[in-house]
């Protein structure tokens, strides 16, 4: 590509936050820095790792990429904000530091946007990969499916209401090129934690403008033991009532907005469910009175729900026997 054609385009931030993990950073960053699409800026935010990654971003020798060391841990959140914060690019885009990107994953999107100015975002397919960074074809294809877009075909959609938050189709956090303008950075509140994508994607669907999603595998998604989605399964007790608690914030306000009103049902039945989580995560840390009002209160917003009813009798279960029986159910 000559100079001139990349002055000709268009600059695209590249948001990478991380934390102590400098292998994957550096799969990452050259993944980023290896995309034809060359008019762009790497932001690295480094979110206080024990380790400083600041000699491995140096290593790469590439003056589009920005360094930034917090002097203390600021969160999940805020570090990812501070990214598209900096961004100067007119689109942005995030890559997590244990993801990377296809060659082609900005050339094949960014044009789309440039064509399209009543277009918000432009979003892609995804693999799954393991953590030695192998494909795993069973994990992409259930991906796919699980998100519905096997069922997407190729264009715009506006407005994009379902897609981005019913079907979740939309991966904001790895997939995805925002146009950068139309997006309020601040106005992603703390509460949101963990569950950012998916306000980012309200955000997104608010606006007005459309989303296109370009049908191709253009990422690939890590799966391993340290993400965030899986810590807060069985495995870390704090990560699931953090994400439950992210999850009650965003769907209590995706409930109350009248432009998703016709969702409301679904949005309430996914508060309740996190309501149940949230407390199946308290009743795991020993905090039985503080969980219980949780129960209660899934339980008289929905007829009958077996999850929820089981956790309650948990609750009135004498503590060892309670304990062996949450064990078994991990």
């Amino acid at each position: 590509m000559s100079l001139s054609q990349e002055c000709q385009q268009p600059l695209v931030s590249v948001i990478i936050p991380t934390y102590n993990r400098p292998d994957y950073l550096k799969q990452a960053i050259a993944s980023a820095i290896k995309q034809t699409y060359q008019n762009i800026e790497i932001i690295v935010s480094d979110n206080c790792s024990p380790e400083n990654p600041q000699a491995l971003v140096a290593s790469f020798g590439d003056s589009r990429i920005r360094f930034w060391r917090h002097q203390q841990n600021v969160g999940m959140l805020a570090n990812q904000q501070h990214g598209f914060k900096m961004a100067r690019g007119k689109y942005v885009a995030s890559l997590h530091d244990d993801d990377m990107w296809n060659e082609d994953f900005l050339a094949k999107l960014v044009p789309v946007l440039e064509a399209n100015p009543e277009l918000i975002l432009a979003f892609c397919d995804q693999y799954i990969i393991d953590a030695n960074g192998i494909i795993d074809n069973a994990g992409t294809e259930k991906n796919t499916r699980s998100y519905k877009r096997d069922k997407l075909k190729e264009g715009i959609y506006q407005p994009f209401y379902k897609v981005g938050l019913v079907d979740k189709s939309i991966p904001t956090a790895a997939s995805c090129v925002i146009r950068n303008n139309l997006v309020d950075w601040d106005s992603i509140p703390p509460e949101v934690g963990g569950m950012w994508d998916l306000y980012l994607t309200y955000l997104c669907c608010i606006s007005g403008y459309g989303a296109y999603y370009y049908p191709e595998k253009l990422t690939r998604y890590r799966a391993h033991e340290q993400t965030d989605t899986m810590l807060s399964g069985s495995r870390d007790v704090q990560a699931k009532i953090r994400k439950a608690k992210s999850e009650m914030f965003c769907y209590q306000v995706f409930m109350e907005d009248a432009r998703l009103q016709k969702f409301r049902t679904y949005f309430q039945q996914k508060w309740l469910e996190a309501n149940t989580t949230l407390g199946i995560g308290l009743l795991r840390s020993k905090q039985i009175a503080v969980a219980r009002p949780y129960f209660w209160q899934a339980l008289t917003k929905q007829k009958f729900n077996a999850r929820t009813l089981v956790a309650l009798s948990l609750s009135f279960t004498p503590q060892f026997l309670a304990n062996k029986l949450i064990e078994l159910s991990k």
